[in-house]
């Protein structure tokens, strides 16, 4: 049975398709499935955006074939491992958490690179021309983290 990891932005069609493509790319397939979701349902059976593709197109990443979609409660039975992209997607998959159990599969993703400190992931839609590079570097390098711990974790 595979390990199951989720990456949650808000719409599911920035940050959390790279995160999937990323963290995807980083580990085995045969023992790790990535995907992703959205907290909004804004971004339901759409592509990534155009600029997301063309980040990790740039890096040796298709993430082309994704289509958006919305988390939902069966998420939580469904995944081992849920990482958030920023605060405010932490409050939102937290509330619709039933039990502590759920609860504690949800990480906000960059506590794996600074602990505690809660830093957000920025959301690239409308920010700087350069944003999708920076987003894809800081996921990038979090993924490391990620999946070196991940594979120790479940050798």
């Amino acid at each position: 049975m595979p390990i199951k990891i989720l990456m949650v932005c808000l719409g599911n069609i920035c940050r959390s398709p790279l995160a999937e493509g990323i963290l995807a790319s980083k580990l085995p397939k045969n023992k790790f499935t990535v995907d992703s979701a959205g907290t909004g349902s804004w971004h339901i059976g759409h592509s990534p955006d155009d600029r997301s593709i063309a980040v990790a197109k740039k890096n040796k990443i298709n993430i082309s074939n994704q289509k958006g979609r919305q988390f939902s409660t069966n998420d939580f039975d469904a995944f081992d491992y849920i990482y958030v992209m920023d605060n405010s997607n932490y409050s939102d998959v937290i509330e619709l958490a039933k039990n502590e159990d759920q609860k504690e599969k949800v990480h906000l993703i960059l506590n794996e690179l600074f602990p505690n400190e809660n830093v957000d992931v920025p959301d690239p839609y409308f920010g700087l021309p350069n944003g999708f590079e920076i987003v894809y570097n800081m996921l990038d390098e979090v993924c490391n983290v990620i999946s070196k711990k991940i594979i120790e974790k479940h050798q």
